[in-house]
């Protein structure tokens, strides 16, 4: 008989998802297991070496907000940091660093170590312990009661998180070539996904890919264009005062025609074109071959070459990824200018992987059929380190409140990009690896990442995710504001308030202190605030308007066991729909793929008259 290890929570996977899960957990007080299967692994960027951008920034600093590890992180490690679309307005302003690679994960597995609560334990788990449960309909078939692992061991819990990343029954390619393994240098698992699809969970494939990383010593750097980090560095981390490290340049280049007619010329030997990958990779990272396919008239894209740390001349080729042979790479790479005589230190390649299309989850990422199982990061069909951390602390913190016996939390779309994400992944499912946009949040002028912590900071105390001092630095910061607002409505200029004079679209927060000179010594992230939250009050007030109306009806609950073919009159695609999907709210329900304003309003009249 093996050992038998218990705890509250358990988490698979040590990856973005499975640490900010972990960390979660243990925060609101449970015990908990992260199971990895190489402790030296923790926190890897497996593509990358980079936090954040256009989207994704704003989901880190949520992160932050509700007491994550990300933000913490990449501040302590960062060798270059720049704001994207500076131009535009603030809900579209990006912050994004390049990653010391090797100490970022450091950092990550020093962070995971030094948590109260919480043990890391280098395991492989083969098979999840799952107990059958007489539940009536609409409710799960099964309960998890823990996982077994290599050697005959086994772990039980209240609340198991899944964080596989792409190493369920994962297999790479480069060119003709196919290894097993989820990652260079590492294996695959299939008994997690034997036993989902044993519960009756609906399993598909989709595909990732990296780029060839090239060694600096073999690279012309006086050919290439330099890219320097902002002059002074955001942090992402509201606990970080100032970014002190010295930041390091980046460089750009590009493709040219003759690249892309080697690329055509050799797409019989690429596995995307030839049959040997069948499932979908994202659209907005696409690799170098697909983008060549795709966009015929471009005769160059450009590529970005960013330094994997500080002490090692490794350069990872942004906007190159590929599965092309061996043979092809080489001669890819050295026809780009300042790359010919490059030496590639690690090949590209995709990896094809397992995921559970995610409209099997409810809202708060527990799963419909197995109670108590909840699933975070790629296994949701999601790409990014962003996107995963976002789950996994949401995940991690249900999987805590579900063992203590507590309520879900279920984050909102109208208040924070996690909820977007989230709302996104379970109503509308996905048919392609989902990335997070702007674009994809229709209340981004309030959601910005300037704000996160104001948004957020406040409900993570409430239940345990913020720790005393996040909480101080907020109220510290709040007083600042309030004081400094009282301060901009009471002088006046030309018969105007200075908080009226920052309406103006020409004015910003220096013109104000050249006419208050005691507004120098505001902080510069409190002034931030200010100039954002005066300017685009009124915008933000009328969406504010438009979500209250809407929020009359959308927080009808649906009961779990809602007999969809009772509606009358429902179109059979929407009973299909909405029986499969099993929304909890309408206005969860009017989101789902399909679903139409008609659809709904025969829903809630049905609603009604079973009241």
């Amino acid at each position: 008989m093996g050992c038998t290890y218990h705890y509250d929570v358990l988490v698979i996977g040590a990856g973005h998802a499975g640490v900010e899960a972990a960390c979660a957990a243990a925060r609101l007080g449970a015990r908990t297991a992260l199971l990895t299967t190489n402790c030296d692994t923790v926190g890897q960027m497996s593509c990358n070496p980079a936090i954040g951008g256009v989207g994704k920034a704003q989901l880190v600093r949520e992160v932050d907000a509700l007491g994550g590890v990300m933000g913490r992180a990449i501040d302590a490690t960062g060798i270059q940091f720049r704001v994207l679309n500076r131009s535009k307005g603030p809900a579209m302003h990006g912050p994004r660093a390049q990653a010391d690679k090797k100490l970022y994960q450091m950092e990550v597995k020093r962070l995971v170590e030094e948590t109260a609560q919480l043990d890391l334990r280098q395991e492989t788990v083969d098979d999840l312990l799952l107990e059958p449960v007489a539940a009536d309909s609409g409710e799960p078939a099964w309960r998890i009661a823990g996982v077994r692992v290599r050697g005959d061991a086994e772990y039980r819990a209240a609340a198991v998180v899944l964080t596989t990343g792409t190493f369920l029954q994962a297999v790479m390619h480069t060119g003709e070539a196919k290894t097993d393994g989820g990652r260079a240098g590492e294996g695959t698992t299939s008994g997690v996904s034997r036993a989902l699809q044993r519960a009756g969970i609906a399993l598909d494939r989709f595909k990732t890919g990296t780029p060839c990383r090239l060694s600096a010593t073999s690279i012309d750097f006086a050919r290439l264009d330099v890219q320097v980090g902002d002059a002074v560095p955001q942090p992402f981390s509201f606990l970080t005062a100032a970014i002190e490290q010295e930041q390091m340049v980046c460089w750009i280049t590009k493709t040219s025609p003759a690249i892309h007619d080697l690329i055509r010329a050799n797409l019989h030997r690429a596995p995307m074109f030839t049959g040997q990958i069948e499932s979908r990779g994202p659209r907005y990272c696409p690799s170098i071959e697909d983008k060549v396919v795709r966009f015929a008239d471009k005769e160059s894209h450009q590529l970005f070459l960013e330094p994997e740390g500080r002490r090692t001349r490794e350069i990872y080729v942004n906007g190159i990824s590929t599965s092309l042979p061996r043979d092809v790479q080489d001669a890819m790479v050295r026809m780009v200018p300042g790359l010919e005589r490059a030496v590639i230190m690690r090949y590209g390649y995709a990896v094809e992987y397992d995921y559970c299309p995610p409209d099997q989850l409810f809202a708060t990422l527990e799963s419909k059929r197995i109670a108590r199982l909840f699933c975070a990061g790629q296994i949701n069909g999601t790409t990014g380190y962003e996107e995963a951390a976002a789950q996994g602390l949401l995940a991690g913190a249900n999987a805590a409140r579900v063992a203590a016996g507590r309520d879900p939390l279920v984050l909102a779309r109208e208040d924070s990009y996690i909820g977007v994400l989230v709302d996104d992944l379970v109503t509308r499912g996905v048919d392609e690896p989902y990335r997070m946009f702007t674009s994809r949040a229709e209340h981004r002028l309030a959601l910005r990442h300037d704000n996160a912590d104001r948004r957020l900071t406040p409900l993570a105390a409430t239940i345990g995710l913020a720790d005393p001092h996040r909480v101080e630095r907020l109220a510290a910061k709040t007083a600042e504001i309030e004081a400094t607002l009282a301060t901009l409505a009471a002088h006046r200029v030309e018969g105007v308030t200075l908080a009226d004079l920052l309406k103006r679209p020409e004015v910003g927060w220096a013109d104000c202190v050249a006419r208050l000179p005691a507004l120098a010594t505001v902080s510069p992230d409190v002034a931030t605030q200010i100039e954002h939250d005066i300017r685009y009050a009124g915008y933000v007030a009328l969406d504010r308007e438009r979500i209250e109306r809407q929020r009359r009806h959308a927080e009808r609950p649906i009961p779990a066991g809602f007999d969809y073919a009772g509606v009358r009159h429902l179109r059979a695609e929407a009973r299909e729909q909405l029986a499969r999907i099993r929304p909890q709210t309408l206005g969860q329900a009017g989101r789902v793929r399909g679903i139409t304003p008609a659809d709904l309003a025969l829903v809630l009249l049905h609603l009604e008259g079973t009241k």
